[in-house]
């Protein structure tokens, strides 16, 4: 058992507030993913407003949502009062409609205004992200009017590092960096000292494409602004962070053919429906292969070793294109790929099959040779693996490329292509080179 969990159930207020002050909040929140929901009730109830939303705005999205239905709206309020508004809004966009309508119907007129603009945009793109806590002030004001006017709004911020220089109609003009404001003469404009060339995003941006200019540029935060340049909000790298993650774990379940919703605890029925209709695929596919081993079964019957060593061929095969797959995706992910880089990337990886086909197939061959003492066999495992792993290159570089340029996620299905293509054509080209070589094998 957990301390927090043996705090909880013996009911020691004073022990969770000195738990809560030695402890990081999402570290506390990790705890609270193994409560049930009685015990999640009676954790709030021990804890000040403060810590409720502290524990609310690091929980993952489940736990999060399960925290919120045991409070009621008004402690819902009351909590909101200490997080930023994007994490607000993320937790509201999990809520059934009438409740959500509920709580944000009893929040204050400027605060409803905010959340109600945030939830109009969906939540995997730059208006979905953004925060409405930055600090924006005008060209032309003075280093002096700026600095007394960050020290009244700096706690209500998530950043104070980058300061947003607009003009009489709020359009975006420039940033200033806060170090610069510190060491400049309290007489000079903000405008004097800005930097006009701002990397920013409209809010129906992708988050994908929103990480990469954050990592491309290195940026603290990324302004989001109207069709007009007028700022909007910021996606901070807090944020962008938490995108990174999701995108790698989602590419990861894809690739293996799993929803990237379901999870350990999913039930039965809905985990069925979500893994099934790959596995049919799959299945598909395999026998596509099955099919190939099939028409040289009169191959097969007079040499069985034969059914004991083309596995290795195919399964080899498979595991080179899937690290082609996987080098290929990352690149894809990271932005798009000149056509220039392609040809000369396509070109390695079929050196590559060459290379290693021949330094495996030698030692599968040597192997062979000395299990079997069948000199010409170990030369078709050379030859074929050769072979084999040159298709696993050709394809595993293709697939995901040509389902990118037909704007199709690479990372869904491009295992299951690769995988039949390395299958399929590894069978029949050690089994044909085989029945080519057949008169020396019996």
């Amino acid at each position: 058992m957990g301390k927090l969990l043996e705090l909880t159930q013996a009911g020691d207020r004073e022990g969770i507030q000195a738990y809560f002050e030695e402890k990081e909040p999402a570290d506390l929140a990790l705890e609270a993913e193994e409560f049930d929901d009685e015990q999640l009730e009676m954790l709030l109830a021990l804890l000040d407003t403060s810590q409720r939303a502290e524990v609310l705005e690091y929980a993952e999205d489940q736990l999060r949502y399960r925290l919120a239905k045991t409070m009621d709206p008004d402690e819902l309020i009351d909590a909101f009062g200490y997080m930023q508004k994007d994490d607000i809004v993320d937790l509201l966009g999990d809520f059934p409609i009438g409740k959500r309508k509920q709580v944000v119907d009893r929040m204050q007129a400027n605060d409803r205004k905010i959340v109600r603009q945030l939830l109009a945009y969906p939540e995997d793109t730059a208006g979905g992200l953004m925060s409405t806590a930055y600090i924006a002030l005008k060209k032309e004001r003075s280093i002096g009017q700026c600095l007394d006017k960050i020290r009244e709004i700096a706690p209500r911020t998530e950043i104070i590092e980058t300061i947003y220089v607009i003009d009489t109609d709020s359009t975006l003009v420039g940033t200033a960096d806060l170090r610069d404001l510190l060491t400049t003469p309290r007489d000079q404009t903000l405008e004097s000292i800005m930097d006009s060339h701002v990397i920013s995003v409209t809010p129906e941006v992708d988050q994908e494409e929103v990480a990469k200019l954050v990592s491309k540029y290195d940026l603290p935060a990324i302004p989001v602004v109207s069709a007009r340049g007028r700022i909007l909000g910021i996606v901070t790298v807090d944020d962008v962070i938490d995108v990174i993650v999701e995108e790698y774990d989602e590419d990861m379940l894809e690739m293996a053919g799993v929803n990237k919703e379901e999870r350990l605890d999913t039930p039965f029925r809905q985990s069925l429906r979500m893994r099934l209709p790959w596995l049919l695929i799959n299945l598909a596919t395999a026998f596509l292969a099955s099919a190939v081993v099939k028409s040289f079964e009169s191959v097969i019957a007079q040499v069985v070793a034969l059914s004991a060593i083309m596995t290795i061929v195919s399964g080899m095969g498979g595991n080179a294109g899937t690290q082609t797959l996987s080098i290929l995706v990352r690149e894809l992910a990271r932005g798009d790929i000149s056509a220039a880089q392609a040809r000369r990337s396509f070109g390695k990886e079929i050196l590559l099959g060459i290379a290693n086909g021949a330094i495996n197939g030698f030692v599968t061959g040597m192997i062979v040779y000395l299990v079997y003492g069948n000199f010409y066999l170990g030369l078709i495992v050379l030859l074929a693996m050769i072979g084999n792993l040159m298709v696993s290159g050709i394809f595993g570089f293709l697939v995901p490329l040509c389902l990118y340029r037909l704007h199709a996620d690479p990372a869904v299905s491009s295992s299951i292509f690769v995988t039949t293509a390395t299958d399929v054509l590894g069978f029949f080209i050690f089994l044909g080179l085989a029945k080519l070589f057949l008169p020396l094998l019996v």
